[in-house]
């Protein structure tokens, strides 16, 4: 197959005239029928990767893919491109008319769910019709490595080895070095198979901030982001007290979502997100990898994530059109007291990785340095110091050595006896003395009154860096004790630096540019495009997005495309989108 030929069809299927990235590597293994591991970053196009094969090659392409609302948002992708697509799920009411089609060879992409490709039926079916390939998506969930591990991807591979001359592509965007080789090797993939796109989100503007108003940082956010957006809150009850109080105090529409919701409930509040232009989703992580929504304009997390994959896998669910994006992170001291207490109940064997996890996702948000920096070094990759897209990069923090302080700090935590909370330290060092502390004789301590007015402001910011790096841990009464590397700070061994974030934060005025650039406000043209968009989205049952993305909408708004030629050769206007919809957008043009 040539490559005149792949970019005739990529421009007849799906509209556009050039690949992304390593798009066009990726394609050349799969159709020279060659077994291919891609690690794609969110937004850079993986599932193209096998719906173009699929399109081109003779038999159906087999798709793995771990959730059915993933799947579900993925069929409407497809068909509206033209591509005979169908899933084979528990909540389809048409498997029989599914497994016809399959076995009538009239299907392109049949997706799947990894408990039932696992199961010996599915596997006699197969035997039926002809295949082209198996796409196995979010393959990272076959590696115990990995931070979202499936059991059942693990039975994929018999699978496959019972069709040796059918070719795999597995697909992910979050894989380290160490899951990236469990995944070959348990997908029976080659070394030489493997192809690493590269970590960065240019697009997406990373910010992590101390919480200490929760409710009035989220609230500035959305009135920063008018478009759809994510808040990850760590527990049910979490999530349902902040949807409530922030659908109040902003006006705008915000649903929950998570496990413990009713089903029927859950699906409704997905859909709806799914749909809308300007809602806000307040969730578990439960939410999330199955949404293929483009036009995600943040993610706010209101705590810390389970690790540094999990936070780029999460926020990797904004800007994944290629739009300007931001990823906010809000964290306390307290939340990383509660996930190394929860350490103690890991499988022995998993603690020290967990804990190494942990420490990385503390350097992270402990850093005065460029956060996607750090963030891709951890992913293997060679950054340059600064991007110019994250709030170091944007407003420098102050980086302040207090090596001394935290000795005195950890010294009064020892001397005290290891029970007590900040609070109770805090007065003794600063040598306050009320009942409580001359009561138990801690007003002798040599560590009484030892930290001046000047070093005073410090301590909190202090407690808060030494619990993210474990030097503080809490103990079972709510007080603090030493731990990790507490002894080498008090031996004068390890050395302790702290970011001071700038008072004046510049998040409300670049948002406000990023909101121009994604919304040209004041185009008329433009408003009345994505008005018809969503009218015909309404007729047609699906997303607004599945019609056509925001950046198609801009380009025909500013090129003004006078007939279905002109029309055709706008990004994403495929040969089945511009004979459905290219009369009633080209009549909207006329009109301005």
């Amino acid at each position: 197959m040539t490559r005149d030929a792949l970019l005739d069809q990529l421009h007849t299927t799906f509209g556009f005239s050039a690949f992304r990235g390593v798009q066009e590597q990726v394609l050349a293994r799969v159709m020279a029928g060659q077994s291919t591991l891609a690690i794609m970053p969110t937004g850079a196009g993986k599932s193209l990767t096998y719906q173009l094969p699929a399109v081109m090659l003779a038999g159906t392409c087999v798709v793995v893919s771990p959730l059915i609302a993933l799947m579900h948002d993925q069929l409407r992708a497809a068909t509206a491109n033209g591509i005979r697509a169908a899933t084979l799920t528990s909540a389809d009411m048409d498997r029989a008319e599914t497994i016809e089609r399959f076995r009538a060879g009239t299907l392109d992409l049949l997706y799947v769910a990894p408990e039932r490709a696992s199961q010996p039926h599915f596997r006699e079916l197969l035997t039926t019709a002809p295949l082209s390939l198996f796409a196995i998506d979010e393959a990272h969930c076959v590696s115990e490595w990995g931070h979202d591990f499936r059991p059942d991807y693990r039975l994929l591979r018999p699978l496959m080895d019972a069709f040796p001359d059918v070719p795999r592509l597995a697909l992910t965007a979050t894989a380290d070095r160490h899951t990236r080789a469990d995944v070959l090797t348990q997908l029976g993939i080659g070394e030489d198979g493997l192809i690493v796109a590269g970590f960065d989100r240019p697009n997406i503007r990373y910010a992590i901030r101390h919480r200490d108003s929760l409710l009035q940082q989220l609230k500035t956010l959305l009135a920063e982001q008018p478009g759809p957006g994510i808040v990850y809150a760590p527990t049910r009850k979490k999530v349902e007290e902040l949807a409530e109080k922030l659908s109040a105090a902003t006006g705008r529409p915000v649903l929950p979502y998570h496990a413990g919701l009713d089903p029927q409930v859950r699906s409704a509040n997905q859909a709806a997100f799914v749909a809308s232009e300007d809602m806000v989703m307040v969730a578990t992580v439960a939410f999330g990898m199955g949404i293929d929504k483009p036009d995600v304009r943040f993610v706010a997390h209101a705590g810390i994530p389970k690790s540094i994959e999990g936070y780029y896998q999460e926020t990797g669910r904004a800007g994944r059109d290629g739009d300007p994006a931001v990823a906010l992170m809000l964290w306390a001291a307290e939340d990383f007291a509660r996930a190394r207490h929860r350490l103690a109940e890991v499988e022995e064997h998993r603690q020290a990785g967990e804990r190494t996890r942990l420490d990385a996702l503390a350097a992270l948000v402990e850093t005065g340095a460029c956060r996607r920096a750090v963030l891709l070094r951890h992913f293997g990759e060679d950054p340059p110091q600064t991007c110019g897209n994250c709030d170091n990069c944007l407003d420098a923090p102050g980086i302040v050595d207090v090596t001394e302080l935290a000795r005195k700090l950890l010294s009064a935590v020892y001397r005290t006896g290891q029970t007590y909370g900040f609070g109770h330290v805090e007065k003794v060092l600063l040598g306050q003395e009320d009942e409580r502390v001359t009561a138990r004789g801690h007003d002798r301590l040599s560590v009484f009154g030892i930290v001046g007015s000047d070093e005073a402001p410090l301590l909190k910011p202090l407690m808060r860096a030494l619990q993210a790096r474990g030097s503080l841990v809490p103990t079972e009464h709510g007080g603090l004790a030493l731990g990790g590397d507490a002894r080498d700070v008090l031996k004068g061994e390890a050395a302790v630096l702290i970011a001071l974030q700038p008072r004046r934060e510049r998040s409300g005025r670049s948002g406000r540019r990023e909101r121009g650039a994604v919304n040209p406000v004041g185009n008329p043209l433009f408003e009345a495009l994505r008005e018809l968009r969503r009218s015909l989205a309404a007729e047609a049952g699906v997303p607004p997005y599945v019609i056509f993305h925001d950046a198609t909408l801009r380009e025909m708004a500013e090129t003004r495309p006078a007939n279905l030629a002109q029309l055709g050769e706008v990004g994403g206007v495929g040969s089945r989108k511009l004979a459905a919809y290219g009369e009633a957008f080209l009549a909207t043009i006329r009109q301005y």
